[in-house]
């Protein structure tokens, strides 16, 4: 499996095989990027450090691989490195969702991609998603097509599986062997598993004083899992919307109706963090009062590899006997399903 990692290009040694990655972002300023693998290759998050607009790095890698840059917004940008190439990233802070990106086939053919994404006018999620399939079937033999079996058909709400299967199937060897389409494949097979109305696997992960946490601590309750990490955005504002949520039932556990009918539904967050500081500052920032666990491995954890989360923020409810009812359900839905 390929690894990757950033070197920082002031004050440390520069190998030959190293990627460089450089740029301007006019309107960015001083700022910092998040670089994490596509792939799940990069066990860890590092940043690019941006002065006045530009940035330089060296990244050490032994194949092409596929990145993603998490700006401070919370937007996301892909682009692959391969060794010895140098990546050129172009752009405005206005337009971080249309750069340009060059030094190989692949940047070039997401950039184009990106760039007409950009210039439609209010595109639905089906537009999107059609406008990807183009791209997917069109191009069999670029990696660029495994990111887009993924940002759009699988990291979605209610992901298509068959659809999934289908847009895979012409893909070639070398695409299908990725190591994130690899993954994906193994996502097809087990999927099964989080089927409404099976048991959900058993998990554990641990809590800020390194306890053991897991779904049996939540006994005759029905239980709202949700999978966050403090580096993104999307997964914090769905914690935001669990707050006023978990308020209303600790209301009613104090008032427990006569009648019995309605359940009580407790909340347990599981970080995909690696750095204990930014997960606890985050709990403390969001005012996350429900049972919160983070075992620091990050997509390798404990909890997303038996649950096959592939995606933030991602949640998965469970009946008091331990059996799914629904995933990715929204605070609605959560209701309706416990009253």
């Amino acid at each position: 499996m390929a690894t990757l990692l950033l070197v920082s290009a002031c004050g440390k040694e520069q190998t030959t095989d190293a990627a460089r990655v450089s740029g301007e972002i006019k309107g960015l300023g001083d700022d910092t990027i998040l670089v994490c693998g596509m792939d799940r290759l990069f066990g860890r998050i590092d940043t690019l450090t941006v002065k006045e607009d530009k940035f330089a790095d060296t990244l050490s890698v032994d194949t092409l691989t596929g990145l993603w840059l998490i700006f401070s917004n919370g937007t996301e940008y892909p682009l692959f490195a391969d060794r010895r190439e140098q990546i050129t990233i172009q752009g405005s802070a206005d337009a971080l969702t249309a750069l340009t990106v060059t030094g190989n086939l692949t940047n070039d053919e997401l950039t184009v991609f990106q760039q007409e994404v950009a210039a439609l006018e209010a595109p639905t999620p089906r537009k999107l998603r059609e406008k990807a399939e183009d791209f997917i079937r069109s191009h069999p033999a670029s990696p660029a097509s495994a990111y887009m079996v993924e940002k759009y058909f699988l990291r979605q709400p209610d992901p298509d599986y068959d659809r999934i299967e289908r847009l895979i199937e012409p893909l070639t060897g070398e695409v299908k062997d990725r190591p994130g389409m690899v993954a994906l494949l193994n996502v097809l097979e087990e999927e099964q598993k989080l089927k409404d109305g099976r048991s959900i696997p058993f998990f554990q992960t641990l809590d800020a004083d390194g306890e053991k946490l897991t779904r049996s601590d939540f006994k005759d309750q029905y239980l709202l899992i949700h999978f966050w990490a403090s580096w993104d955005a999307a997964s914090r504002r769905a914690n935001a919307g669990l707050r006023p949520l978990y308020e209303a039932q600790k209301g009613k556990k104090k008032k427990k109706k006569k009648d019995g009918k309605e359940k009580e539904l407790a909340l347990m967050g599981i970080s995909l963090d690696l750095d204990k500081e930014a997960w606890l500052e985050a709990i403390r920032r969001d005012t996350l009062d429900w049972k919160q666990g983070c075992d620091l491995k990050g997509w390798e954890s404990d909890a997303v590899q038996r649950l096959n989360v592939t995606a933030l923020p991602f949640n998965v409810l469970v009946n008091p006997k331990g059996r799914i009812v629904g995933t990715n359900l929204t605070v609605e839905e959560v209701k309706k399903e416990i009253e």
